[in-house]
């Protein structure tokens, strides 16, 4: 609490923004509607339309305080792309996706007719997630290909590859494995100076050998994502993704599969190795190989509070 504090008493913005998005899952409600009632004052202050969402989110997610239709009346006022972008982002999040596919197709009217390819480029990708998410995957693959051929001839080669993974992606939800398998390896071979992006085709990678029950290879690239997400904005996305597929092999009673990754974690990642290995105990313990008190043993090495109740998490899985 005290960091996005201090972020918001330094007035950045983004900082505050991408603390909260990572930290929301930590604080009590009390400290949650303090952080949330700063961070809205600031996105007033400074116009921040991207914060603002997010704390109007949050409100209504987490609090069940509404407050879309004072973002609604403040976009009415200020009638700029940016807020209303942000407004049609924020209808998608809540799960509003006529009024976020309404507002985004008024927007690109305007913006078409300004001329603003950039901005034309951000609502095609933002449509091709609202129809992605409502499983009409030709259409999203369309639009999503309509806002890459504009980022390349923009010139925007990191923004065209992050494209191309979530095409990659969509084609694997399609059932078109070998083919979304074969995109994200073309990506991968232009993204090995760029940690970021190599973190997001391993996420994607991941998902895929999951839904193939190749938990070995799921681990694996969850492993290559947490190192190259490492500093930057995937970080927990790859970590939560490792905690997802070990709940699943302890949901499935595949305990030894987690036993036997669980080095490969401790040396690749050493300044997190006693979590493995308390996770790794878990697993010995569930599977008869240990006593109770070894794994406690195990477990009480670990002195983050976020990464205990994770591991309490992880032991009450049942199959």
């Amino acid at each position: 609490m005290e960091e996005i504090l201090k972020a918001i008493e330094e007035k950045d913005t983004k900082k505050v923004a991408n603390l909260l998005y990572y930290r929301v899952d930590d604080l009590s409600d009390e400290d949650l509607k303090e952080l949330l009632e700063r961070a809205e004052k600031l996105a007033l202050e400074l116009r921040d339309f991207d914060l603002y969402k997010l704390v109007v989110y949050y409100y209504h997610e987490l609090l069940e305080t509404e407050k879309i239709g004072e973002f609604e009346k403040m976009v009415e006022e200020e009638d700029t792309f940016e807020a209303k972008f942000n407004l049609a982002d924020l209808y998608f999040l809540i799960g509003e996706f006529e009024k976020s596919l309404s507002l985004y197709e008024q927007l690109l009217e305007e913006e078409t007719e300004k001329g603003n390819m950039e901005n034309i480029a951000k609502i095609y990708y933002n449509l091709g997630l609202i129809h992605e998410e409502l499983q009409e995957y030709e259409k999203a693959l369309e639009l999503m290909g309509k806002a890459e051929e504009i980022l390349e001839e923009l010139g925007k080669s990191d923004e065209v590859l992050h494209v191309r993974i979530y095409t990659g992606y969509i084609k694997f939800e399609m059932g078109n494995i070998g083919e979304a398998k074969a995109d994200l390896a073309d990506v991968l071979r232009q993204v090995r100076d760029k940690p970021s992006l190599k973190a997001q085709v391993h996420l994607a990678y991941e998902e895929i050998f999951e839904e193939e029950d190749n938990y070995d290879g799921a681990l694996q690239e969850c492993l290559y994502a947490m190192l190259e997400a490492k500093g930057f904005e995937y970080e927990d996305v790859a970590f939560d993704a490792f905690i997802d597929v070990i709940w699943q092999l302890m949901v499935e009673n595949d305990f030894e599969r987690i036993y036997e990754n669980m080095d490969m974690f401790s040396r690749g990642i050493p300044e997190m190795a006693n979590f493995f290995e308390a996770v790794k105990a878990i697993a010995l313990y569930k599977d008869g190989k240990i006593g109770l008190e070894k794994a406690s043993e195990a477990v009480s090495k670990v002195e983050d509070r976020r990464l205990l109740d994770l591991l309490e998490f992880l032991t009450e899985a049942e199959a």
